[in-house]
């Protein structure tokens, strides 16, 4: 650089460059390099520093998608210690922090290529004895070379290891050919990344004259590609510069005489005039060169990073799929490729170390000699879950077995010796216990462990092996069979109604067959009796009266109807009351107690006391700890507790010996029981496997019915309660027999009211029709014996008197004619009665009983 310099490339390795970028910011002279791949070369601290090919944080990227795409939760990094390693296993482990993986190990070696073999060695034998077995190499050529040749003395390069290389491993591969045989056997399985370059015309030619230059002897590897097209990205950027009219001149940097001259004549450097216009120049470059696309991003990262996978086998290398910025896993190149999505994130099989297809788990238990210590809690009540065997430190019970049983499902062996935890004179603390695996003193626990929300913030759960929630135990008693019982199907106010629908229906049948039906007829007493009959009579459908009238009948049919629904519910409860013991209590579930101020049992060491006193807020001075199940039935017989709170299993376990106490309510907390283990502990997962596989093949079952299988209580196999039957459950019943009646009524009155109005005079007055000796009419008594409407409805109809008065007049108009022809007719009338019908006078005479009408 003592010379005028308009821009550099290079240098290779990221050291130098942070050193060199702050020379380049003061000389403004662009720094541009495809090697120096460290992402901590921001743009902000480095102005005038590009990176022209994929840096490492694109690489860590790809390979934590690759981690989360095959499962395994923790990886160890091997790096040597230089700024780009450190910095680059530093990206992969903030990449994997974001998909809830995690670095377990950080193993460094000297930087290249100073690491001896020996070094390399003890770094692995480390390695060796760790749980995980998912291994991130990223470092160069000549000590990735050399770990992967100590790592198959070590047996390290056999089935169950994962071997994942930075792009260094690609650029072995592609420059050197052929690879010796020796070192095809150290990476045979190992997964490596390398700069994805689309195929082109342009890339082939460009190949082909290099193979034709180096005469084969020198492979060409996808940076040998970035170095082509920066030397390209700076020719255009230079010929852009003078065809904006800028010129190539420089000026004595200001900073620079302090220097002096030295080794390295500082004080010779220039400041280059067109800088910054060349540096924007490069930044706007968009083409194409033999790597795709030439472009950057406003944070001055190429666009479209993208990578080749690539597994290593036998004889040779094969690839398995891409990952790109934008389309994450793919098994098609990143030019065609969808966007990302959590569906399309695929790659090929893979052959890993050993020569195995089958994916590894990535993880063993630690080769350190020792077993898991898992943690048993040592209690001293329901032993069927849990128990010490006789004195000794050997644990055994429910909980035991099924976490033995699924044990023995994993395809490995689990090297473990159960630790108890307690006292031995009461029950252990649960939260405690799950607080020692959180520490670290405890591997896992097992036992009748409550899944609840406080401890999964601590530790990982298996799959639940048993249901679990939180009861209300309170003492009842059988209600005794009383002389009134068969009241008890129906509450007071649903009797009462009933009765009244009764009467009410009764009275409407006869207001609507009273005028129709001789059965409705007779005299107050009889008619009395008659509705109170007819009434309750068809609650057994025993009714002898016959309807006639339409509207009656519409009315019976529905009230018969509803009269089925209620003697058929009636039946049904009144059986179930007297078949089924019942059983009372005042503590009818949770709201009870948290309503009353009565103390409440619960188990020592469960859960129950905090949630009660946190969640439900009941207070402390409430709560009596109780525990075994002798001190639950003690207290609840003396009433010293109203109710115990505990887990459904143990109630279960504890009813089947106390009949005298029953569940109240339902389960008012959903959880259950399951083995606890440090977080992210891939043995969880297997765990929880084994769980389901023995739910599913009925040993899980079994081993409940081993342990748990009591005979229960008879008033536990059915339903304790039954309740009386409400209004509420028949008020739209009533509500329909209640409306047909009303409207039965109301056309019945309008019919008749309207028959009313247009009845005829001889229908009032027909029964003071009388025969007069003087002959005179009536005609002015008929205004003043009319009949009120009332003693109208209690007429009976007659059916054939709405045709009378017709027929009647025809007769008359009919004698009327014959009379007018016959003169021999008599003049004189003895006696005679005149009545005024219809504005005509008709005359009776008594003799011969005719009527004469003028």
């Amino acid at each position: 650089m003592e010379s005028d310099t308009v821009a550099i490339i290079g240098p290779q390795t990221s050291v130098m460059a942070h050193i060199i970028s702050h020379l380049a910011n003061e000389l403004h002279v662009p720094l541009l390099s495809f090697t120096a791949l460290d992402p901590t070369l921001s743009s902000l601290q480095y102005p005038y520093f590009l990176q022209t090919a994929p840096n490492d944080e694109f690489q860590m990227n790809a390979i934590g998608d690759m981690v989360s795409y095959f499962g395994w939760k923790e990886v160890v990094a091997l790096f040597t210690d230089d700024d780009q390693s450190r910095n680059g296993v530093t990206a992969l482990g903030d990449k994997l922090a974001e998909k809830m993986h995690k670095i377990s190990y950080k193993a460094v070696l000297p930087p290249d290529p100073t690491a001896t073999r020996d070094q390399v060695k003890n770094e692995l034998l480390k390695i060796q004895i760790m749980e995980s077995r998912v291994i991130v190499l990223h470092t160069f050529s000549r000590t990735g070379l050399l770990v992967f040749d100590v790592a198959k003395e070590l047996g390290m390069m056999e089935s169950g290891y994962v071997w994942i290389a930075t792009a260094w491993l690609s650029t072995v591969l592609d420059s050197t050919s052929p690879l010796s045989q020796k070192t095809k056997d150290s990476i045979e399985g190992a997964l490596t990344l390398r700069p994805h370059t689309p195929d082109s015309k342009r890339k082939r030619a460009f190949i082909s004259r290099w193979k034709k230059l180096s005469n084969g002897t020198r492979g060409l590897n996808p940076y040998a590609l970035y170095a082509y097209d920066t030397v390209w990205i700076i020719a255009h950027a230079v010929n852009l510069l003078l065809d904006q009219g800028g010129t190539i001149s420089f000026s004595k940097h200001a900073s620079t005489p302090g220097y002096g001259g030295g080794i390295m004549n500082l004080s010779a450097l220039s400041v280059f005039n067109g800088g910054k216009q060349l540096l924007e120049n490069i930044l706007q470059t968009n083409t194409t060169g033999l790597t795709g696309p030439l472009a950057f991003h406003s944070d001055r990262s190429l666009v479209n990073p993208s990578y080749d996978i690539i597994n290593i086998i036998e004889n040779g290398y094969q690839q398995i799929g891409y990952w790109s910025n934008n389309s994450g896993l793919s098994v098609v190149p990143p030019e065609t490729a969808p966007n990302r999505s959590s569906s399309n994130q695929h790659l090929a099989a893979v052959v890993w170390p050993g020569g195995t297809t089958n994916k590894p788990r990535g993880w063993v238990f630690p080769n350190n000699g020792k077993k898991l210590i898992i943690g048993v809690p040592d209690r001293v009540s329901y032993r069927d879950f849990l128990s010490r065997q006789n004195g000794t430190d050997i644990a055994k019970g429910y909980c035991i077995d099924i976490f033995l049983a699924a044990i023995k499902l994993l395809p490995y062996a689990v090297p473990h010796r159960f630790e108890l935890f307690g006292d031995g004179h009461k029950n252990p603390s649960y939260n405690e216990l799950v607080s020692n695996i959180a520490s670290g003193k405890f591997d896992a626990a097992v036992g009748d462990i409550a899944i609840v929300a406080n401890r999964t913030k601590i530790v990982d759960f298996t799959q639940p092996y048993i249901e679990s929630g939180l009861v209300v135990v309170a003492p009842v008693r059988g209600s005794d069979a009383r002389a009134w019982a068969f009241l008890k199907p129906f509450s007071p106010l649903m009797w009462g109604l009933t009765a009244a629908f009764f009467l009410i229906v009764g009275s409407v049948l006869w207001v609507l067959e009273h005028r129709l039906n001789d059965d409705f007829r007779g005299p107050p007493r009889k008619q009395i009796g008659t509705i109170l009959w007819f009434s309750f009579s068809t609650m057994f459908f025993s009714h002898r009266e016959n309807t006639v009238s339409l509207l009656g009948r519409m009315v019976l049919i529905i009230w018969l109807f509803i009269i089925l629904i209620i003697n058929s519910s009636y039946t049904a409860s009144l059986t179930s009351m007297l078949t089924v013991q019942q059983l009372s209590s005042p503590i009818t579930g949770i709201d009870t107690l948290i309503s009353s101020i009565e103390p409440i049992g619960f188990q020592v060491g469960s859960f129950a006391e905090n949630y009660l006193i946190e969640e439900l807020n009941i207070p402390k001075s409430r709560l009596i700890p109780l525990g075994s199940p002798e001190e639950y039935a003690n207290a609840l017989k003396e009433r010293t507790v109203a109710a115990v709170v505990d887990e459904r299993p143990y109630i279960e376990l504890f009813l089947s010996d106390n009949c005298m106490f029953s569940i109240r309510g339902p389960e008012f907390t959903k959880s259950g029981w399951g083995f606890a283990f440090p977080r992210d502990s891939p043995l969880a997962i297997d765990m929880s496997t084994a769980i389901l596989t023995l739910s599913e093949n009925g040993e899980l079952e079994q081993i409940h019915d081993k342990w748990l299988s009591k005979k229960a209580c008879a008033s536990q196999t059915s339903d304790l309660e039954s309740n009386q039957l409400q209004l509420q459950s028949f008020w739209g019943l009533f509500l329909i027999v209640g409306t047909a009646c009303f409207i039965a009524l109301v056309i019945h009155f309008s019919l008749a009211f309207r028959q009313y109005l247009r009845r005829s005079p001889e229908d009032d007055h027909h029964s003071d029709l009388e025969p007069s000796g003087h002959g005179s009419t009536s005609s002015g008594t008929t205004a003043t014996r009319r009949l009120t409407f009332l003693s109208f409805i209690d007429e009976k109809k007659d059916q054939s008197k709405d045709n009378k008065s017709k027929r009647k007049r025809e007769e008359i108009m009919r004698k009327s004619s014959n009379w007018h022809e016959k003169e021999d007719v008599p003049r004189n009338v003895s006696t005679s009665k005149r009545v005024q019908v219809n504005k005509s006078e008709i005359l009776h005479t008594s003799d011969n009983g005719t009527w004469l009408t003028r």
